[in-house]
């Protein structure tokens, strides 16, 4: 029998007196000891000759049936019986005997005096990860998920070695251990089978752990995740001494990730749906994907734990957030699950995030953001688990998101490396990078097997994708014209071909329609300044969108000029920013254009060479005339240039 049981000079009942002077001196007690079983003992805590308390939980012809705990049940024979009993009905029993079948018989006895000693069961803890059908094993963790179906009640408890799938029956549709909750720390007893090839633990016991225990399995499992949730030891794909610090911060936000998958929370990924930001979020899906099935054991889990959309503003629009923060408490309601971790790549670092990120503060929700926009660190930084930005390492947006988002899945995942050589390059191409990495990631995707100008047909393929996808993932589509996670070579190039050739006729009708109507003058500072109103004369809701229109018109002038060039596309409420030698530093032009036009509403960012605004209809030619004098004023930096086409 387990000694591992505290003393309680309380009883059952009252028939255990209050201690005489002796035992409180400390004389020996020498009434009969009534064991009381933890919940989740089992028979190897329990002895033959020992008297147990138990719950009557069948009445037969023969007898009645008996529960000393959740696993620990037997019959007192009706020759055995002293008197009558009803389902519910506690009375004191003995063990008499545990047969060769695994049945116990039980006699009922009533003791004139006694006392109670709990026992608490200390089971020998088995690992989720290495589990197999037709093991008996007891697990101790978190519960992370709590999903009642039409039949069982299904509990996912994570170890740090995996998330174990286990289901409890009460009856059909009728939730089991109702007392235990997500954030649990339980200990868990049955039988590992396996069902839809994955293994689930029919339960036989499941049962919270008290507080003290609970804080030693808390401690234990936190140190545990920990430990695991360390991740690859892997260098940057190119000699990149720019990117050391920057690295850095990508090793800490991968521990964060894996740390998140572990623990067995959902992770939803939001990005710039553009190249750059669809070469950032497919390869941090694959890795993270294929680390929930590994921790899960279950192929299909990752459909359910995440979940990657793109947003069409480089900012966390309101509109973006409520669907997030609805599908997340439905998750939690529907499915028992965990609130997720919000992932922002290729945007989330400025202060036009900030609602956003407030209205998901409100149900501690963590976010971390990856971006190369022009960050507001004192606006995000508090709201913000992670922040990895090249700007707070002295760097700027050359260094792209889809470059660091590529050694964030290798540190995930480094069986991925293969796999991804050739995307840093399509996401720098994609933003036109001029990086002094470039020339070494475009090197190494020749070496696995793509040309330049299959790097810049993949790019293209991908915002031609991403403007029809709209707000859908697309996850196969992309995959396939990233050839990331793409099982089929010659698929993804008649992809890649038919999407690019549609693309390059598309913006060369857009150009045909537009190149008439282009205003051109020259500012003071000597540079060219070109304007064009797309909602008059450019075709619309169709591909390119106005920001892809104003980056293609403005490539051709850079490079028919040879000079400073800055180019704005304009409709009704908004505009679209790119410049080429010029210093614009178009949040700091936000800023500005809200403290001098208050009523126009300016609302907007980027980076210093490219943005976006939108402001209110009716003062569009005040925004645009005060937006060009201060363009005008711009010092002149040759060495800056535009990277990023934009979206509306």
């Amino acid at each position: 029998m387990s000694e591992n049981f505290a003393g309680d000079s309380g009883t059952r009942g009252d028939s255990s007196p209050e201690p005489d002077a002796d035992a409180a001196e400390g004389a020996a007690d020498d009434r009969p000891t009534v064991y009381d079983l933890a919940p989740d003992c089992t028979l190897e805590d329990a002895a033959v000759d020992e008297l147990y308390h138990a719950e009557v939980n069948g009445v037969v012809d023969y007898g009645v049936f008996v529960d000393l705990s959740d696993a620990v049940s037997g019959l007192v024979h009706e020759s055995n019986l002293d008197g009558d009993y009803a389902v519910g009905d506690r009375l004191i029993v003995r063990l008499t005997e545990v047969k060769e079948n695994g049945d116990v018989a039980f006699d009922d006895v009533d003791p004139d005096d006694y006392r109670t000693e709990t026992v608490a069961h200390e089971p020998t803890v088995s690992r989720v990860r290495g589990l197999t059908p037709g093991d008996e094993v007891t697990v101790e963790g978190e519960v992370v998920q709590a999903k009642q179906t039409g039949g069982p009640t299904v509990f996912a408890v994570a170890d740090a070695s995996g998330v174990l799938s286990c289901a409890a029956f009460e009856s059909a549709g009728v939730r089991a251990y109702p007392e235990v909750e997500v954030g649990d720390m339980v200990h868990v007893s049955g039988a590992i089978e396996s069902r839809e090839n994955a293994l689930q633990l029919e339960v036989d016991s499941l049962t919270r752990l008290p507080d003290e225990r609970a804080a030693e399995a808390r401690d234990r499992f936190e140190a545990a995740l920990d430990e695991r949730a360390e991740p690859a030891d892997v260098e940057p794909l190119v000699d990149w001494e720019a990117f050391e610090p920057i690295h850095e911060d990508l090793r800490e936000l991968a521990r964060l990730l894996r740390r998140t998958v572990l623990a067995g929370r959902p992770i939803r990924v939001r990005h710039h749906a553009d190249g750059d930001g669809m070469c950032a979020a497919i390869p941090v899906q694959l890795a993270v994907e294929n680390l929930i099935e590994e921790v899960h054991g279950d192929p299909d889990a990752a459909r359910h734990l995440f979940k990657r959309l793109p947003s069409k503003a480089p900012y966390y629009e309101m509109e973006d957030v409520t669907r997030d923060l609805n599908f997340a408490l439905e998750g939690r309601a529907r499915h028992g699950q965990k609130l997720p971790f919000l992932l922002m790549l290729d945007n989330g670092s400025t202060e036009e995030d900030v609602p956003a990120y407030e209205n998901l503060a409100h149900y501690d929700i963590p976010i971390a953001a990856v971006d190369h926009h022009h960050p507001d660190p004192e606006a995000v930084g508090p709201l913000l688990d992670a922040h990895v930005n090249p700007y707070l390492h002295g760097e700027d947006y050359r260094v792209t998101t889809g470059m660091m988002c590529v050694e964030l899945a290798r540190l995930v995942d480094p069986s991925l490396t293969e796999e991804l050589e050739h995307v840093p390059a399509v996401a720098g191409l994609s933003d036109r990078s001029k990086a002094e990495a470039m020339d070494d990631y475009v090197a190494l995707a020749e070496g696995a097997g793509y040309d330049e100008s299959d790097l810049l047909d993949i790019g293209e393929a991908l915002d031609y994708a991403a403007h029809w996808l709209r707000y859908s993932e697309g996850k196969t589509l992309v995959n396939d014209a990233l050839n990331v996670g793409c099982d089929d070579e010659a698929r993804h190039e008649e992809l890649v071909e038919f999407l690019s050739e549609r693309a390059e006729r598309d913006v060369e009708r857009q150009l045909d329609a537009v190149e008439d109507h282009v205003d051109h003058e020259r500012l003071a500072s000597g540079a060219h300044l070109y304007r064009i109103d797309l909602d008059e004369y450019a075709h619309r809701f169709t591909y390119p969108a106005p920001g892809k229109t104003t980056g293609e018109l403005h490539d051709t002038r850079v490079k028919e000029t040879g000079d400073p060039v800055i180019t704005i596309g304009y409709g009704p409420d908004f505009c679209v920013l790119r410049s080429d030698g010029v210093r614009l530093d178009i949040p700091n032009m936000v800023t500005e254009l809200n403290e001098e036009l208050p009523e126009a509403g300016v609302s907007g960012g980027g980076h210093l060479v490219v943005g976006s605004i939108k402001f209110v209809k009716r003062r569009r030619s005040e925004v645009i005339e005060t937006l060009v004098e201060k363009m005008a004023g711009a010092e002149i930096d040759e060495a800056l240039s535009s990277t990023i086409a934009l979206d509306d």
